[in-house]
């Protein structure tokens, strides 16, 4: 059986969807092994040309593009970004055709200094003095613009002696002073440890130290230390592309792999709840079919297991949470209630049944969705996203997955929890402006004819006179501050909408 040319598999195809950015591409045989590592300023043009001109290149080359099979690329914000990438899948993979590069000592490299307070230099010479050695890599144009960029986010020392006084590169930003103290050998050791993890790959690990510390250091009110650290974050992050397999993979593909999900989640449904205090409360869910929201397959729910809170803080600015609120139970029971009418009834026989359902919420609003779907004896992959620090919470993991705030899959839930919240957000508002009804003021003691045309005619609305000071409402009926808080709570606790 002849072996398959690159030209009659699906891999021109996949060629043309390459994206015009910097990054690395991985050629691969047919038993999925990596043959060469490379970078590119434009992976969209680089990576065709090897098959495009076949005429003029070296034998070495014409073998290589023979075995192709599968090419894989990590798209990188930068080409010097992507020129430490390569270095380090290289030195991961040993593939055979870059083995001319990995042995040739005219390319450059990265030296860390063995001194107490250790330097990072361009060199092209490995020698046996203690110092850690990066690379090789084959652009050494591109090597001095990472260089660039490490100095400026990790600020070592550039002097080979120590000055008297701070440099300029401490007054640029660039430089902590060791010279003179203003950073002792721990601290200093820190930064170092935390750019060796960056030249070594562990640049998302690192993110979530350097947030961690960040914290640190604010909540000990260390506010100088806490905003370097902010500017090392914000400058890493427009560096790194968070390590999702392969920008080939859509993000369906990289959240079916970060999360473990154990079928491809072609149709995502999305829940989310709005109320006030419980008052004109409704559920939303939200479609996406391969990644893109369905509008004929949303639908709203007006909560009915859930009509008001019991107690309300009568006293304004108490600062006090009604009871509810505080504990979440009718967060939880409404969350419940909507997963229930969803999935029994005629809604599971009309809608086809998800590949992930997402709820907007933490481990409470998950626990609930997860608790009603077992009682309806359903098996569906569940997962909340908790808006606080945006931490994803799974079925039987006590801590959350947190992805990095660059992450293609972050972006992704995010942007359907979004769509889930705002189309609820859109029915509560609706519900609130409908008009306020004589029949509702008629459930209120004490409210007699002109009060309520008074009100009528002031506030129009219940989501208007809910939402307003109580002084302004005793001014408009003519009745004391209390009464008009006790009027505001009543409406807010059993008010009657269509």
């Amino acid at each position: 059986m002849a072996r398959k040319t690159v030209q009659d598999s699906a891999l021109p195809q996949r060629l043309a969807t390459l994206p015009d950015q910097p990054g690395v591409y991985l050629f691969k045989d047919a038993q999925g092994r990596v043959l060469y590592v490379g970078k590119a300023a434009s992976l969209r043009k680089r990576v065709p040309s090897y098959f495009h001109h076949p005429k003029g290149l070296s034998p070495r080359i014409v073998r290589l593009i023979e075995q192709i099979r599968d090419v894989e690329i990590h798209t990188t914000a930068s080409e010097a970004e992507a020129l430490l990438l390569e270095s380090q899948l290289i030195k991961e993979h040993q593939p055979k055709y870059n083995v001319a590069y990995r042995d040739d000592k005219s390319f450059p490299l990265l030296k860390l200094t063995n001194e107490p307070f250790p330097r990072l230099l361009l060199t092209r010479e490995r020698k046996s003095d203690g110092a850690r050695y990066f690379g090789p890599y084959a652009d050494a144009s591109a090597l001095r613009q990472a260089l660039q960029f490490m100095r400026r986010v990790f600020p070592l020392r550039t002097c080979r002696k120590f000055p008297a006084t701070p440099c300029l590169e401490y007054h640029l930003g660039q430089c902590l002073a060791p010279c003179v103290g203003f950073i002792d050998e721990a601290a200093y050791a820190r930064i170092v440890k935390d750019l060796v993890a960056f030249l070594e790959g562990k640049r998302d690990d690192l993110l979530r130290e350097l947030s961690r510390r960040m914290d640190q250091v604010a909540r000990a009110q260390r506010f100088e230390e806490a905003a370097r650290l902010r500017d090392q974050i914000q400058a890493l992050t427009s560096v790194v592309v968070a390590k999702e397999k392969s920008a080939l993979a859509g993000p369906l593909e990289q959240l079916q792999l970060a999360l473990k999900l154990p079928v491809f989640p072609h149709r995502i449904e999305a829940f989310d709840i709005s109320n006030i205090y419980g008052a004109f409360a409704v559920g939303s869910m939200v479609t996406f079919v391969e990644g893109k929201p369905c509008k004929d397959y949303y639908r709203r729910f007006k909560i009915e297991t859930v009509k008001g809170i019991s107690a309300h803080s009568s006293k304004a600015g108490s600062g006090s949470a009604p009871r509810a609120e505080r504990r979440g139970g009718d967060d939880y029971r409404m969350m419940r209630e909507v997963i229930r009418r969803r999935y029994s009834g005629t809604l599971s026989t009309e809608l086809p049944s998800p590949d992930l359902i997402l709820v907007d919420g933490g481990k409470g609003q998950l626990n609930a969705a997860l608790e009603e779907l077992r009682a309806l004896d359903r098996t569906i992959p569940i997962l909340g996203l908790a808006k606080q620090h945006e931490d994803i919470f799974m079925p039987h993991k006590r801590d959350p997955i947190v992805l990095l705030p660059t992450s293609p899959v972050l972006h992704l839930i995010q942007h359907i929890r979004d769509e889930a919240h705002r189309f609820a957000i859109a029915y509560h508002r609706r519900l609130r402006a409908k008009p306020l009804s004589a029949s509702a003021l008629d459930e209120l003691p004490g409210i007699g004819p002109k009060r309520k045309a008074a009100l009528l005619a002031h506030f129009g609305s219940i989501s208007r006179l809910c939402q307003t000071d109580p002084n302004e409402v005793a001014k408009v009926a003519r009745i004391t501050k209390q009464r008009a808080t006790e009027l505001i709570q009543q409406l807010v606790k059993g008010p009657s909408v269509a």
